[in-house]
């Protein structure tokens, strides 16, 4: 019975052992989640969660608020979607998503951070199933899982980078000559891009969603800077004395900004089944750039983590591809409304909204008798 008992502690004393070793306990082995790994990518991984959580927490907060707008629409008194609990209940977890978004760039490289907002793209889909009883495709299964594996090499092979920035380090980081090569090449793309847009109206899905990309690029630099100088600061460190700090959050507001303002103007020309994948794929190979450049995370970095880090983004770009391709868009049937007649105006008898357009609604040609009233 004793030589029992030995047997099982000497067996489980080797397992915590190989445990240890493999996964960072008290073990030095060379695993994973080894010690020494472990570490090195603390800070790393608490970006890594802290950024995949509030991604999910975007997709359920828009399922939340769609699911607000279809309880409106089915109700028989109309009312106001801001009047609806649901709907501001929605709002609070996207600003709380938002606000986990800022924070996981103080922990973590953008070019990490960055890919993860394909998190937002597959937790919609399934949850979606849930939310709006929508039916699970095949295609979301297969997008999920390339994503899902994408995002495993990005976490495994991105460089670890100290992510303490002061401000000092980001006054440096301004005046190096590759960010102001870059920020020159940035410049003149993005006025190229506008005079199309302006001058010869070309609103074309890629000129649109490029010039979002370039104005992205300059926000995630300048949210890493604040949320770095933030965290800084509560940790004892001052850093929100200094006047880059300031400049950091003016530029961060203004590039934001103008973001929105043509992120808005390409979800109204096209749809969102469009624009969700090449708007993920423009936004996160510009923020991966200007991470390089910016703040060079991948400044030693071996010749293989550079690959598998662009494999697991490649493989993150299909996945959000084949979840969003061929997506039916669903419009909210809106019935007839009943002008009725109006004498001495040219006016049809019944206007259709029309949810494919642009336009208030489609009309009939005129009655005979609004021409002889007219």
């Amino acid at each position: 019975m004793a030589s029992g008992w030995g047997l099982r502690a000497g067996t489980w004393t080797s397992s915590q052992a190989s445990w240890n070793a493999s996964f960072g306990g008290l073990g030095t082995g060379s695993g994973p989640l080894s010690g020494p790994w472990y570490s090195t990518h603390k800070t790393q991984l608490l970006g890594v969660l802290l950024a995949a959580a509030s991604n999910f927490l975007i997709s359920v907060s828009l399922n939340i608020q769609k699911c607000a707008h279809r309880r409106l629409v089915c109700q028989a008194e109309q009312k106001p979607y801001y009047m609806s609990k649901l709907w501001w209940c929605g709002i609070a977890l996207l600003g709380l998503g938002e606000v986990g978004n800022f924070t996981a760039y103080g922990f973590a490289p953008i070019a990490l951070v960055a890919p993860l907002g394909c998190v937002s793209v597959i937790g919609s889909a399934f949850i979606s199933v849930f939310f709006l009883k929508k039916t699970m495709r095949t295609a979301d299964i297969l997008g999920g899982t390339l994503t899902i594996t994408g995002i495993y090499l990005l976490v495994t092979f991105t460089p670890s980078v100290p992510q303490e920035l002061t401000a000092q380090q980001v006054q440096n980081y301004l005046v190096s000559w590759p960010f102001l090569v870059y920020s020159i090449l940035e410049i003149i793309i993005f006025c190229i891009l506008l005079y199309f847009y302006k001058r010869k109206a070309v609103k074309h899905i890629v000129v649109l969603l490029m010039m979002v990309a370039l104005l992205a690029s300059l926000t995630v630099i300048a949210v890493k800077a604040v949320s770095s100088m933030i965290a800084l600061s509560v940790k004892g460190k001052m850093q929100l004395t200094y006047s880059v700090f300031y400049m950091m959050i003016v530029l961060m507001a203004a590039s934001c900004a103008f973001q929105i303002k043509f992120l808005n103007q390409a979800m109204h020309l096209y749809e969102a089944t469009a624009v969700v994948p090449i708007n993920f794929v423009f936004f996160t190979t510009s923020a991966t750039i200007s991470g390089v450049i910016f703040y060079r995370e991948f400044q030693s970095a071996a010749l293989l983590s550079v690959f598998m880090f662009l494999f697991g983004c490649l493989l993150s770009f299909l996945g959000v591809i084949i979840i969003a391709r061929n997506k039916k868009e669903e419009h909210l049937q809106i019935p007839f409304i009943d002008c009725g007649h109006i004498p001495g105006q040219k006016l049809t008898g019944k206007i259709q909204p029309d949810s494919h357009s642009l336009c208030c609604g489609t009309q009939n040609k005129e009655d005979d008798s609004v021409k002889r009233q007219s």
